[in-house]
């Protein structure tokens, strides 16, 4: 297997940055792998998953968002919008290096834009989501008290997992206007929901929502004591096992 840089123009012309993890030999489908709020490609959970997922064959992008990492744009005007013209932005740009996007893994926040997306990428045949909230606007929550001050002035500066970040109104508004039960029951793909009944930041229950929202077929896989980032290597591998075993069901012969 290898790591190799993959750099693209988003939905806004801006540079994201990406890592192509590529597989040994052929690959049996490809992959883009959406990582958590705030977070990057190089979170722990967003590197293990997608080398776990190499190591059995599904090559994997992962990259920043806007204003994330390496990528360029500003991260508190874009909104869960712009990650889903960045997810639909990647699978263009692997498109024309003739790769298609068989498989979406969302992560957290990246869960929701993953189930925002994937309807809108023809070539997309599966998708997992790891401790997504069914709403985007379940976020919102980290803001606290600078939400007021956001409605009110159009922007403020809100410190998230120890980093400092301006959030405009149009980065809430946005958040707050996806209609994710239509969009859920509109994907008619096969989804595989994954959740832990303790996670602390994203609750169980939005494991449920989003399931009854699916169509058929659809699984649910507890993830029994996994942290939500999925720190323990163990636990992201694991994940990456049934999301590979799962996901060959519907890859390409």
């Amino acid at each position: 297997m290898g790591s190799k840089a993959f750099q693209f123009k988003g939905g806004e012309g801006q540079q994201l940055s990406g890592v192509l993890e590529e597989p040994e030999g052929l690959a049996r489908g490809w992959a883009i792998f959406a990582h958590c709020f705030t977070c990057t490609r190089d979170s722990k959970g967003a590197v293990a998953v997608s080398r776990a997922l190499a190591s059995r064959g599904i090559g994997v992008l992962r990259f920043d968002f806007t204003g994330l990492g390496e990528s360029e744009g500003d991260f508190g005007a874009a909104g869960i919008g712009g990650d889903i013209r960045d997810l639909k932005a990647a699978a263009g740009a692997l498109e024309d290096v003739d790769i298609a996007v068989d498989l979406m893994v969302g992560h957290s926040l990246g869960g929701a834009a993953v189930l925002h997306a994937a309807g809108e990428i023809d070539s997309v045949r599966a998708i997992a989501t790891i401790a997504a909230p069914a709403d985007p606007a379940h976020i919102l929550r980290v803001l606290g008290e600078q939400r007021a001050t956001i409605e009110k002035d159009g922007k403020a500066e809100v410190r998230i997992a120890g980093r400092r970040f301006t959030i405009s109104r149009g980065f809430v508004e946005d958040m707050e206007s996806r209609a994710w039960e239509d969009t859920i029951a509109g994907l008619r793909r096969p989804l595989m929901v994954m959740h832990a009944p303790e996670d602390e930041v994203v609750g169980i229950e939005n494991a449920g929502l989003i399931f009854q929202a699916a169509l058929h077929p659809k699984s649910f896989l507890s993830l029994d004591a996994a942290d939500h980032l999925l720190t323990r290597r163990k636990d992201a591998e694991w994940v990456a096992e049934i999301i590979a075993g799962w996901a060959s069901r519907y890859l390409p012969d």
